[in-house]
């Protein structure tokens, strides 16, 4: 088997799957999304592992939205006082890590969360779902539905996040992530590919609707080019204190 090209055929085929039976969803979330942004509010990004690069999609990205704020394990060192040292490796699998990184973000009733899982089952994923419907927000998730329905979820719970959201976007990987059968075991994981053209039609679809009311979408333009840097601050400085700016 050529890997390479046996890879490319099927991240094609489930792309292609992925923007026909998942863009009635998709576009569901873009419109919560626009909601959102028009009432002033932030969509607050958070992903663990290798599904942290679903947040990074949303949150400080060229083309997207700039009411937009990451959310990340790292937040008690980085935003807090926690002693780097003390980091839990295994942080993710632990609902105490989400009161401890939420209360270093400022959450409005206006705002909206995003939580990323491919497993949908680790304990500070569930317990972020948990915490934002406690507060009355809604909540878009992208996650493998083949991998959490066959799981036992990690929270005491027992809930996965599937079970939580509003809006649950299948990101169409298969149990494991991996798509590709090596007598090794399943290499080649999908779940980043797919997961970051659900955020990309997601954002396309809410700029679609705030265009379509006459606004002016509130869009970072890459720092790489010239007036970029003008742009982006005048923007973000009407989010003040809410929203994540650098790359930590």
């Amino acid at each position: 088997m050529d890997l390479v090209m046996a890879f490319a055929d099927e991240a094609r085929a489930r792309l292609d799957l992925l923007a026909g039976e998942q863009l009635p969803l998709i576009r569901r979330a873009g419109t919560l999304i626009a909601a959102t942004v028009r009432a002033g509010g932030v969509l607050h990004a958070y992903g663990t592992g290798h599904s942290e690069a679903v947040a990074l999609e949303v949150a400080g990205r060229a083309g997207g939205l700039i009411p937009t704020n990451r959310l990340t394990l790292r937040d008690p060192v980085v935003l807090g006082s926690a002693d780097p040292g003390a980091f839990d490796p295994l942080a993710e699998r632990d609902p105490l890590t989400a009161h401890q990184v939420l209360a270093l973000h400022t959450v409005e009733p206006s705002d909206a969360f995003l939580i990323a899982s491919n497993s949908g089952g680790n304990g500070s994923t569930v317990e972020m779902a948990r915490l934002v419907k406690e507060r009355g927000l809604p909540l878009i998730a992208i996650t493998s539905l083949a991998h959490s329905t066959a799981i036992t979820s990690r929270h005491p719970s027992g809930e996965r996040l599937f079970e939580l959201a509003d809006i649950v976007i299948d990101n169409l990987a298969p149990y494991g992530d991996a798509v590709l059968p090596t007598e090794h075991g399943p290499v080649c994981g999908i779940s980043s590919i797919t997961s970051a053209l659900i955020v990309q039609l997601m954002v396309a679809e809410a700029i679609g609707e705030l265009r379509s009311d006459g606004a002016v979408p509130p869009v970072y333009l890459s720092a790489n080019i010239p007036g970029a840097d003008a742009h982006n601050d005048a923007l973000v400085a009407r989010y003040a204190g809410r929203i994540r700016t650098g790359a930590l």
